[in-house]
């Protein structure tokens, strides 16, 4: 699903979605960590509805962050608000992380049941 030339957005096997790390849309990219986060949710919303599973189904994620300290609390109160009640996944969280590009404040890669 959406293949690029090196990496699948995201790949469907058995009864298991596993996107790509997601990144904060450009026009995001001078914004805060709570907008970026925002941005990212989004584009995983779409991709998990587009292989046919949903943010209740998300099974663990994992967040890379550039500077944790800044950005951890923002990036906790829109994810909190993002998922559902009782859908909490596993979750990892890592700090320190040269991103690909420098005005990324975070990343976020989640694998999902599908429906």
């Amino acid at each position: 699903m959406d293949v690029a030339p090196r990496f699948s957005h995201a790949v469907v096997h058995d009864k298991t979605v596993y996107l790509t790390g997601q990144v904060p849309d450009k026009s995001t990219l001078e914004l805060d960590a709570t907008k970026q986060t925002e941005s990212i949710l989004k584009s995983i919303e779409s991709l998990l509805d587009r292989a046919g599973s949903d943010k209740s189904r998300i099974l663990s994620a994992t967040c890379y962050f550039t500077n944790i300290e800044r950005d951890f609390q923002q990036m906790n109160e829109v994810w909190t608000k993002w998922l559902p009640p009782g859908a909490a996944p596993a979750r990892t969280s890592l700090a320190g992380i040269k991103l690909a590009d420098p005005l990324w404040k975070l990343e976020i890669t989640v694998v999902a049941a599908l429906k």
